[in-house]
């Protein structure tokens, strides 16, 4: 979505531009400079109740032009019935038919998101690619600044919503027993990762790993990343966060794979999978619970030679 806000910032300058989240996603987007309001539904309280709350806010700003991101009905809705002269959004989204303007989406064939989306507004893709990116303000740099302070860093962020896009525990100590001992290393995350980050700490046996995670926000933890000699990361949100700042970032690919359009768009950035060809990889776009066949081999067969080769040389 960032990427699109500065394509419209770029072609559009005077257009102002209102974005609708889900709750718990604005703190991305209040503040961005290139942003008039933010709407936010809230999908935990009176769901549908709100959604049509939703409606009758964006008929009565009479927007001229509504594009919607999704493929899901929710937002279909909002699009279709927004009485916008231009409704836009893709043809899969089940609502498609009652757009101006439906584009195709097809995932798996190398195209990133970013492009996918660009394509919603323009038939040209713009070359080079318009990047996405987050604006980070001065209280959230203030927030990461005693953890920058102490010299050159290293940010992990282990966790993920799917247990087949994460890398498994007992691979991320080797990669900490691995590092120059030297280096800070900082463990990110938010609320639901704090467990885990506290664990992967104490086992670690290195005083100078930190988990910080739930102490900060998402641009606060998008501050501290692009200060860091590298990043080690899932296929999951921090990624993203690299890329919308230009953090140097190790992606690390599990189950899932870069051709489905969502690998790192950052100026430094490495891709990792397992460098044994599986017949079972990918085994599904988002990720899985579990393996489906039991022995999760493209997550243990990425080698931690592999994630370190990523890293500079970092002086003590």
């Amino acid at each position: 979505m960032t990427a699109l806000l500065e394509y419209l910032h770029q072609t559009e300058p005077t257009t102002p531009v209102d974005v609708l989240v889900r709750r718990g996603n604005e703190s991305l987007i209040v503040g961005h400079p290139h942003v008039r309001h933010v709407l936010i539904w809230d999908k935990k309280h009176r769901k549908y109740a709100a959604l049509w709350d939703l409606l009758g806010q964006i008929r009565a700003a009479k927007y001229g032009r509504v594009v919607t991101l999704q493929r899901f009905a929710s937002t279909g809705f909002l699009t279709a019935f927004s009485k916008a002269k231009e409704r836009i959004g893709f043809a899969k989204n089940p609502l498609s038919l009652f757009f101006t303007r439906r584009v195709p989406h097809h995932i798996g064939d190398g195209t990133h998101e970013v492009t996918r989306n660009l394509r919603l507004l323009s038939d040209a893709t713009p070359t080079p690619l318009v990047p996405p990116r987050l604006y980070p303000s001065a209280a959230d740099e203030a927030a990461v600044a005693p953890y920058a302070a102490t010299g050159p860093y290293i940010c992990i962020a282990p966790t993920s919503v799917w247990f087949t896009k994460q890398y498994p525990e007992t691979k991320w100590l080797e990669l900490l027993a691995a590092l120059p001992q030297h280096v800070a290393v900082y463990l990110l995350g938010g609320p639901p990762d704090v467990a885990a980050c506290e664990r992967l700490a104490a086992a670690s046996g290195r005083a100078n790993v930190t988990s910080i995670a739930g102490r900060i926000g998402l641009l606060a933890s998008a501050a501290l990343m692009r200060g860091a000699a590298m990043n080690y990361v899932n296929d999951s949100a921090p990624m993203h966060l690299c890329s919308a700042v230009g953090a140097p970032v190790t992606a690390i690919f599990c189950s899932t794979v870069p051709a489905f359009g969502f690998g790192p768009l950052a100026p430094v950035s490495f891709v990792v999978e397992t460098k044994e060809p599986l017949e079972c990889k990918p085994c599904g776009l988002h990720g899985h619970g579990a393996c489906p066949l039991g022995h999760f081999r493209c997550a243990y067969g990425i080698e931690v030679e592999q994630l370190l080769a990523t890293l500079p040389v970092l002086s003590s």
